[in-house]
């Protein structure tokens, strides 16, 4: 966790010395800029030289960043403190003089008043002490920085001089030169053991084919691969098999020793050579298993000839990455899958049973929920199975079924190992964003969008240049997505990640990790262990943030309500570092009651003076102050759904009946990245003095001025979400029906600005049913930068979707309820040029006229709540890229024709387009 540390360190360090507060002073800055050229230095030594450092120079490195960075905050934060204060006193002791000037008879609060100076003369030179010791631990911390970063100066220049041995020339005993001789069970496999089988068997006269099996480890790919290998049919096809496990740490003399001890032949001197010259104009079938480098498959693919004779080689890996490098252009990645609930329990009867089937109910009830338990993965099957084996009690199979991963985890070494390969594996940027999934739950499904907010709030993220730092947080998730790390349980209209989850086994792994590294801890029940050291991260569940203690703590993320008694809200006063405050499911701890029992929800003073807040989420709407501009490091802001007593609001409630009016000082927080109040919010110009330039994400805005001084003022906005309603649902001025539609009608006008937002993404528009069409020159004023749009209650007239089409990098567009009106929909050439997702829900649209080059990328179409259309047009069907016809039952024309697109394109040998109906 070293390289996290120093990225976040170098993060804190920009952010002071670019906004040069004035409460810091010169010499302090000096230091800051003297530690942050030593952190840029050790953030390039780990990632030119990520293998040289050992766990104890990981451990010291970051260390010495944690206590730079607590010091530097500290510091700062009693200096915004201070000033907070004596700005507060300022404005209290102008008062006070007023009023001793009109009322000469209050010559006592002069003198309380120098009493008062006195106290703050007392309390300014015990902030002064304070404040010399932390710049003492400043000048410490950076003294323990330099001395790390000139010893890896040392290694760094010792390597150089000397030459770093890589991978494939220094000594290694990773790389196994034993050919598998035995066929394990492949129970819920056959099926993928034959697609490999008809792969090998092709055509005797076919090309070399290279096989890439993928997937996480334990899922079964050696198995599948030695099942294949030795299958008689295949035994019998191939003149020469060869098997060898390449390898994290390979070597490739060792691999092509194991190939040639494989094969039974001598070694000679030149080995590659030898082994090219002996499989030259035969039929082979070479087995590379357990390959996790590209650099691995350049080295070792020139000694496999390609004579056209039929000739294979089968690759496992557990990095799509290197499946996709090794591929053929002609060829497929073989992705293995987790098995189902029955295939697990038959897997698991067949490994504990000599005869394969359980001969005792009692036992099968237990079994049947550990085999659940396992989430598919064989490997754990595998490992419990023997464990099982030893102990065929009722009582005993209870105990595994009660606490399945840590039974398996705690008495199977091998296993543990085989996952940790992947975590040990990673780069050292990747780590912190893996551990970081130890927080949650298991079987939580955790949305993208959030966790990408949370790894910048946390400064995981290293700046890239022309690329933002939620941009940088996805390229993370689908790396780990990529080496089978994380399960993607939902992908978006555009085809990125939604939601995700991790597998049980290598959460309990990940939790393990986290906890080792002082990272994360998830804290679970009313009390914890005083003895428990409390790490800068903490998962909360069912817990009370008034029992922590832990001055240090960076994070809080509450995913369930506490188990308290009622009338006391929580407190954070002790948090003074917190960068992260999560309590989207957890409301009740800002949660008070009145003295008849009804339920008060306000934001306690001392949360406005945690200075380094950086991410603030409830799940339900608060009185927000002016205060919130205290927070000047802030970056999202979210107010969730609104819940009572634990539930959802209904979706049918009109939430919009109560946005949240943020205060004008909003505009003073230069930090913020996304603004998301999923209830409404009203932010309105007053008070617009200053650009909130990295504002990306403003939702759901409700009759939002889009004046072009206001858009001017978020210039970077990618998404945002409008909603135009009467007038009389925000303003109580507004007494009649008449102002109310002059009033809403003068916001719609203004959307003719949203041309201003040049790199606007993702824009939801939704309006009432009562505010009249926006027009033509709306739509001609969308920015060409979009790629999502959702439209809700427009009423345009289906010709203008034409200007809609025109929108150049356009890949999403979703139109629901009447956000076009007419019968009919003529589509012309040349539009929806980059279009993959089509939503119509909620139409009175009868007759659709389009041809196949008018959609000619488009991948899913969604029909929803369309009782009038007659059928989808037959030429739907002949986008070569369509995929999915996504539709309700209600219109029995429609699902009759997209039945004979599904036939027509079969008979044509067609990919069958799948249909789904919800």
């Amino acid at each position: 966790m070293a390289y996290a540390a120093l990225v976040s360190l170098a993060q804190t360090i920009d952010l002071i010395t670019s906004n040069r507060h004035d409460s810091v002073s010169p010499q302090v800055i000096d230091q800051l800029t003297s530690i942050h050229k030593h952190v840029i230095s050790l953030q390039e030594f780990l990632e030119d030289f990520p293998d040289k450092p050992n766990s104890s120079t990981e451990a010291r490195i970051k260390d010495a960043a944690h206590l730079a960075e607590d010091t530097i905050e500290f510091l700062l934060s009693d200096a915004l403190l201070n000033h907070s204060k004596s700005k507060l006193k300022r404005q209290l002791r102008g008062r006070l003089e007023q009023i001793q000037s009109r009322y000469a008879s209050l010559k006592s609060n002069v003198v309380s008043l120098s009493a008062s100076k006195s106290k703050q003369a007392k309390a300014k030179d015990n902030d002064g002490i304070f404040r010399r010791h932390h710049f003492h631990e400043l000048k410490k911390a950076g003294r323990e920085i330099e001395s790390a970063s000139e010893a890896m100066m040392a290694i760094k220049n010792s390597t150089i001089t000397h030459g770093g041995a890589g991978c494939s020339s220094g000594p290694s005993s990773s790389s196994s030169t034993v050919a598998p001789i035995r066929k394990d069970a492949m129970v819920g496999f056959d099926g993928e053991l034959m697609a490999i089988k008809r792969r090998l068997c092709g055509e005797p006269a076919s090309p070399l084919e290279t096989i890439p099996i993928a997937g996480m480890g334990g899922i079964g790919k050696t198995t599948l691969a030695v099942n294949a290998y030795n299958d008689p049919l295949i035994m019998e096809r191939f003149h020469i098999r060869a098997w060898v496990t390449v390898s994290q740490d390979y070597n490739v003399r060792e691999i092509t020793s194991g190939l040639l001890a494989s094969m039974e032949l001598a070694q000679g001197d030149s080995q590659q050579h030898h082994v090219f010259q002996k499989l030259k104009c035969r039929r082979f079938l070479i087995v590379l298993d357990d390959v996790w480098s590209t650099k691995a498959w350049d080295e070792l693919r020139l000694m496999f000839p390609d004579d056209r004779n039929g000739s294979r080689i089968i690759l496992t890996t557990r990095l799509v990455d290197v499946a996709s490098y090794v591929v053929d252009v002609a060829g497929h990645i073989h992705f293995m899958r987790l098995l189902d609930e029955d295939q697990s329990w038959s897997l698991l009867k067949q490994k504990v049973f000599r005869q394969g089937f359980c001969p005792d109910d009692k036992l099968a009830y237990a079994g049947k929920m550990i085999a659940r338990s396992c989430r598919g993965l064989p490997l754990a099957i595998v490992v419990i199975s023997g464990l099982l084996a030893l102990d065929q009690t009722k009582s005993g199979w209870n105990n595994v079924a009660r606490n399945v991963n840590s039974v398996i985890s705690e008495n199977d070494e091998q296993f543990d190992k085989i996952l940790s390969l992947s975590y040990a594996h990673l780069p050292h940027h990747l780590k912190p964003c893996f551990l970081y999934m130890a927080g949650f739950p298991e079987y939580y499904d955790m949305r993208a969008s959030k966790l990408f907010k949370l790894w910048v709030a946390e400064g995981f993220l290293k700046a890239k240049r022309y690329k933002s730092l939620e941009e940088t947080a996805e390229e993370y998730l689908e790396d780990l997505v990529k080496r089978s790390l994380v399960l993607v349980t939902q992908r978006k209209s555009n085809g990125r990640i939604k939601s995700l989850s991790i597998h049980d086994l290598l959460r309990e792994m990940c939790i393990r990790k986290a906890r080792e590294q002082d990272f994360l801890l998830q804290l679970r029940g009313l009390k914890y262990a005083s003895s428990l050291k409390i790490p800068r991260r903490l998962s909360v569940i069912h817990s009370d943030l008034d029992s922590l203690q832990g001055c240090t703590i960076r994070t809080i993320i509450c995913l369930e309500e506490r188990r308290r008694g009622r009338g006391r809200q929580c407190s954070v006063r002790c948090f003074r570092l917190l960068r992260i405050l999560d309590l989207m499911n957890a409301y009740e701890y800002f949660y008070d009651y009145k003295n008849d029992n009804s339920p008060v929800f306000s934001l306690p003073e001392e949360l406005f003076e945690l200075f380094h807040l950086r991410y603030l989420a409830f799940d339900y709407t608060f009185t927000i102050p002016g205060a919130i501009s205290n927070l000047q490091n802030l970056q999202t802001l979210i107010i969730g759904p609104r819940k009572y007593r634990g539930y959802f609001v209904p979706l049918a409630v009109e939430v919009w009946r109560m946005p949240q009016q943020l205060p004008p000082e909003i505009w003073d927080m230069p930090q913020l990245r996304h603004l998301v109040f999923c209830s409404g919010l009203r932010l309105f110009q007053r008070g617009a003095t200053a650009a909130l330039e990295n504002l990306l994400t403003l939702s759901l805005a409700i009759n939002f001025s889009c004046s072009a001084e206001i858009l001017q003022k978020i210039p970077n906005l990618k998404k945002l979400g409008l909603y135009y309603t009467r007038g009389e649902y925000l303003h109580t001025e507004i007494r009649n029906e008449e102002q109310s539609h002059v009033y809403s009608i003068m916001y719609v006008e203004q959307l003719k600005n949203i041309g201003c937002l040049r790199f606007l993404e993702n824009l939801k528009l939704k309006m009432h049913h009562s505010l009249p069409y926006p027009g033509e020159l709306t739509l001609r004023a969308l920015p060409l930068s979009l790629r999502k749009l959702t439209l809700s209650g427009l009423k345009l007239p289906w010709k203008h979707m034409k200007i809609v089409g025109s929108l150049p990098w356009l890949e999403v567009v979703k139109l629901r309820d009447f956000a076009c009106n007419g019968v009919e929909w003529e589509t012309s050439e040349g539009g929806f040029c980059e279009l993959r997702y089509l939503l119509i829900s909620g139409s009175n649209l009868r007759d659709w006229v389009t041809e196949s080059s008018h959609f000619p990328r488009l991948k899913r179409l969604v029909l929803l709540r369309c009782p009038n259309l007659r059928g989808i047009p037959e030429e739907i069907g002949e986008i070569a890229t369509l995929q999915v016809i996504e539709m309700d039952n209600w219109n029995t024309d429609l699902v009759e024709s997209a039945r004979q697109i599904q036939d027509d394109q079969e008979s044509c040998g067609n990919d069958a387009v799948h249909l789904r109906f919800v």
